[in-house]
């Protein structure tokens, strides 16, 4: 009596089957769908950026423009610059920035690091999420009640500086603790394990790990304060002239110019606001690429 052979047994089915007609037809439907959504939400910023840029490119391509201020033309006298509101949007932004970024790191490294489970990160967590839903004219209007009514100081650019701080914290608080708990447990086990005290892991190891990404939710932060209105319009004056001094005085800046040039109802004066548009736009792109060329340059190199 003869053995069946392996040749003689039947063959098994293949791995991988033929999609089917059906299969195929949701698979179509389906990428439709999300590039149907895709385009619906690219088309009006699209339009925004080809609308802003058709308005007021022309503008930007002058010296004067970046070289000169309004000073001594009025609202119907063509010519000047945006130098002065570039300088107060520049100071704004980075008074801002010394101030809460250094905050809002130690803020996460604590959530992540210390308080987990804790009723004080608890707390924290609550209260930067409320913050990170607080409209602008509120972050304003409770600067102006502290700085101004109760503590009787001037109207000046550090108090919009300290009103986009608060605008500017939870973003960065938020980004920094989901990159610090995105670093493995396993770099911090070894630290231990050699003794290295904890702080010094966190400055040498958890933090340098996530440098890259939390370079890139700073320079986000700092391009979304820059272009906030509330907070320029209640506690600082428009000026046309050029001032370095953020504690007191008007200073403008390129929102704050919008708002006051658009008030002018002529040709000219709208002409200005497009301009301060794509500068304030171009200043952002020149962060953002700033922000990503930073964060390349300090990622982790491996091979």
């Amino acid at each position: 009596m003869s053995t069946a052979t392996d040749l003689d047994r039947p063959a098994a089915p293949p791995a991988f089957q033929e999609i089917g007609a059906g299969r195929k037809l949701r698979n179509r439907f389906a990428t439709g769908l999300v590039w149907g959504a895709f385009l619906i939400a690219l088309a009006p910023l699209v339009w925004l950026l080809i609308t802003v840029l058709a308005r007021g490119f022309e503008h930007v391509l002058t010296a004067d423009w970046w070289s000169r201020s309004f000073a001594g033309l009025t609202s119907r006298q063509f010519g000047g610059g945006v130098y002065h509101a570039i300088v107060g949007t520049l100071l704004q932004g980075l008074i801002c920035a010394i101030i809460a970024v250094p905050i809002a790191i130690l803020v996460a490294v604590y959530l992540v690091e210390y308080g987990k489970g804790s009723r004080l990160a608890g707390a924290v967590t609550f209260t930067v999420d409320i913050l990170s839903g607080v409209p602008s004219i509120v972050a304003a209007l409770f600067i102006y009640a502290l700085w101004v009514t109760t503590l009787g100081l001037p109207r000046s650019a550090f108090a919009v500086s300290l009103a986009l701080v608060l605008l500017m914290i939870p973003v960065v608080v938020r980004t920094t603790e989901e990159l610090l708990k995105i670093v493995p447990d396993e770099l911090r086990e070894a630290a231990y394990a050699l003794g290295i005290p904890k702080w010094k892991t966190i400055v040498k190891i958890v933090i340098p790990t996530a440098l890259s990404g939390i370079i890139t939710g700073i320079s986000l932060a700092i391009a979304r304060v820059m272009g906030e209105t509330a907070p320029v319009l209640v506690l600082v004056g428009y000026t046309s002239y050029i001032n370095f001094d953020p504690f007191s005085g008007s200073m403008a800046s390129l929102p704050l110019l919008m708002t006051s040039e658009r008030l002018t109802t002529n040709a000219i004066g709208e002409a200005r606001v497009w301009g301060a548009a794509v500068t304030l736009i171009l200043i952002i792109t020149v962060f953002n690429l700033l922000g990503s060329l930073i964060s390349r340059l300090t990622s982790l190199k491996t091979k």
